[in-house]
């Protein structure tokens, strides 16, 4: 007698799979700040990365397993080339790479026996912050427009919470990393100290002639902190002073 499983249950027990593996990993945050996209991940890798450039203007963030969304990233990186060298570069958008993704993981979460195990985000930097753009990308494929900030990965609930304490839209740089970083060491549900050698930041600077996507590490992220925790002190959303604001070097 052949065994039968309802087409709901099915994609269920797909959904319940891929939930469990993005949890097993650390999360990250994307958030405006007055200046551009901060990301921001728990990641003690220096090599793999979880932040990454995809075009001039645009940036690819994901949690997850590491295989999957490095796939995902290179196939981003090749089609925005691709569409940029037979159009023009600045037909490249975030939508445009998200309704890609979105597409592709759809295909795979529909299609295959198992899902993969991923989590995404497509920032593109605009001209002002009203033009901004950022998009979640989910296993199933479902995309979300984001504004202000968001949180992803497997404690994802946690971090959005704490991160909504701190969040102030227009903050400058050093503010809006302490807000991230504040965040983040809340991942577990308890208060961790996190340092610059286990965090990834990157940001897509608007000032930033050509391709806006720099990554922050080394000493220059070591004395952002420093002024990012400056910034912190004092009300919960820390005060706006020249001081965190020059470190956003």
């Amino acid at each position: 007698m052949p065994f039968y499983v309802s087409p709901e249950q099915i994609m269920k027990d797909k959904a319940d799979y891929a939930r469990k593996g993005i949890a097993r990993g650390r999360s990250a945050v994307v958030l405006q700040y007055d200046g551009g996209i901060l990301f921001v991940a728990d990641n003690m890798s220096r090599t793999l990365h979880k932040i990454s450039e995809l075009y001039d203007r645009v940036a690819f963030a994901a949690v997850g397993r590491y295989n999957e969304f490095e796939n995902l990233r290179l196939a981003g990186v090749r089609f925005a080339d691709m569409h940029g060298y037979t159009y023009d570069r600045s037909d490249v958008t975030g939508q445009m790479l998200a309704n890609a993704y979105a597409q592709t993981l759809g295909a795979v979460f529909t299609d295959s026996n198992k899902p993969w195990e991923v989590e995404i985000v497509v920032g593109e930097v605009g001209e002002t912050s009203d033009t901004d753009q950022i998009y979640r990308i989910t296993f199933d494929g479902s995309v979300v427009d984001e504004h202000d900030f968001l949180a992803m990965g497997g404690s994802a609930e946690r971090v959005t919470t704490a991160l909504r304490e701190r969040y102030v839209k227009g903050a400058p740089l050093a503010e809006a990393l302490d807000a991230a970083v504040h965040a983040l060491a809340h991942e577990n549900g308890e208060q961790r100290e996190l340092e610059a050698a286990s965090l990834e930041v990157a940001v897509l600077e608007r000032s930033r002639p050509h391709r806006k996507f720099r990554r922050i590490q080394g000493d220059r992220l070591v004395r952002m902190l420093e002024g990012a925790r400056a910034a912190g002190k004092g009300s919960p959303a820390g005060p706006r002073s020249p001081e965190g604001g020059a470190g956003a070097d």
